[in-house]
């Protein structure tokens, strides 16, 4: 979940700014215990606004805490979870790592969990679908430090010229809108992301409003469900085959181009999130946008997404960690670094707050969305080997003349191996 550089909102300026951002370094005094932080940068524009913030923080904390010394490394999402991974490896684990996935460390026994770590408040004050995304055998230890959710986007004027009035509610009438789009030479007048770039997500977002999803109540893989294989047929049938998904298959299109081609003013809907908002909306695209349409309705929940801070035991410092989370979690805190990057807070009173603030009346939609939103099984240590089945192999359950239930079959059979494993 990498995110572009937002302003401050006046909200965070009333309530008064605990990282102040003062250098682009993260030293402190000397201390008795030195913490190492690695996180993930979130300005895709090159710049430094996650070292600023960070080193506010941490000069923040500091400032009141004259025996720790925190030492933050900051490195692009291409390489942070890599990274941390050799450093554990090489038994050099940093002290906190935020990062796009905690699983494993869990599974081995390497990380505290949230309750060794938190106070009740803290802890209790996280959204639920998120704090429950953080757990392994019911205890968590993925913290969620950012978060997102998606919502249906539509290109307004696009919709204007095809005679379209509001956006889709069921998959019908989203069906019939690609239709009139279609008919008005619109490129793409469904994009569906289904490319190895991230086809999990998309495939969730539609698992989700097709009434199942990936997993069952006990957390067991359910992809190839009849639910699942008829929501595949019918986005083959009602979307792939008749031409509405433009000219590059679904299993070859990537996100990245999918949304780019949005802000080019060449897609009449797509699966979006707010820096696509954002982005388009810079761009001159006038973007509207709806909760996720369902078979006969609304999609049961939307899907929400995580990224996760955890802290490692190696070094024993689980006394200084806890302490700094506790910081970390402060709502001005959260609500900084949310609003500097198109994000949505994690805990419920930060959430509460951006709701309330008129500055972001345009996330509105995806706050209203996130506390009852869904996310993938993080916490399952073969999610990764699921996850990257899905990206490789989903887009042919949509290609013409292609079962769906034969793709998603395999898929959940290999899912269901990998399952046995853990």
């Amino acid at each position: 979940m990498q995110r572009r550089f937002l302003g401050m909102t006046a909200t965070i300026l009333a309530l008064g700014l605990t990282a102040t951002l003062s250098g682009c370094g993260a030293e402190a005094e000397d201390g008795d215990v030195t913490l190492k932080l690695v996180a993930a940068d979130y300005d895709l524009n090159g710049g430094d606004t996650t070292k600023r913030y960070w080193a506010g923080l941490v000069s923040a904390y500091t400032a009141t805490h004259p025996g720790v010394k925190i030492e933050v490394q900051v490195e692009s999402w291409n390489d942070v979870d890599r990274k941390v991974a050799e450093m554990v490896k090489a038994g050099d684990a940093p002290d906190i790592a935020q990062i796009g996935a905690y699983a494993d460390y869990a599974a081995d026994g390497q990380l505290y969990t949230a309750d060794e770590l938190l106070s009740v408040p803290v802890q209790a004050n996280f959204l639920r679908p998120l704090a429950a995304a953080g757990e392994q055998r019911n205890a968590q230890y993925g913290m969620p430090f950012a978060a997102s959710t998606r919502l249906l986007f539509f290109n307004q004027d696009l919709f204007d010229k095809a005679g379209i009035d509001g956006g889709p509610k069921t998959w019908a009438e989203l069906a019939e809108d690609a239709e009139k789009l279609k008919k008005k030479d619109v490129k793409y007048p469904f994009a569906l992301p289904l490319g190895p770039e991230e086809a999990q997500a998309e495939t969730m977002m539609w698992l989700l409003s097709g009434g199942d999803g990936y997993t069952d109540g006990l957390g067991r893989y359910t992809i190839d469900s009849e639910e699942n294989v008829k929501t595949f047929e019918w986005l083959r049938k009602n979307l792939v085959e008749k031409g509405l998904t433009g000219p590059v298959a679904p299993g070859k299109l990537n996100r990245k181009d999918a949304f780019a081609a949005f802000a080019r003013g060449e897609v009449g809907m797509l699966n979006g999130h707010p820096s696509l908002m954002q982005e388009a909306e810079k761009k001159g695209v006038k973007v509207g946008k709806v909760a996720l349409p369902g078979v006969n309705g609304k999609a049961r929940s939307a899907m929400g997404v995580a990224d996760w801070i955890m802290g490692f035991k190696q070094k024993n410092h689980r006394k200084e960690i806890g302490e700094f989370l506790n910081f970390v979690f402060d709502d001005r805190n959260v609500l900084k670094f949310a609003g500097d990057n198109d994000l949505l807070p994690v805990t419920v009173s930060a959430n509460t707050v951006m709701r309330q603030d008129p500055q972001h009346a345009n996330l509105q939609a995806f706050l209203n969305e996130l506390p009852s939103s869904e996310l993938p099984p993080v916490g399952k240590t073969s999610w990764a080997k699921v996850s990257e089945n899905i990206k490789q192999n989903i887009g042919k359950a949509v290609e013409p003349g292609q079962a769906a239930s034969g793709v998603l079959g395999e898929i959940g059979r290999e899912a269901t191996a990998a399952e046995n494993t853990e």
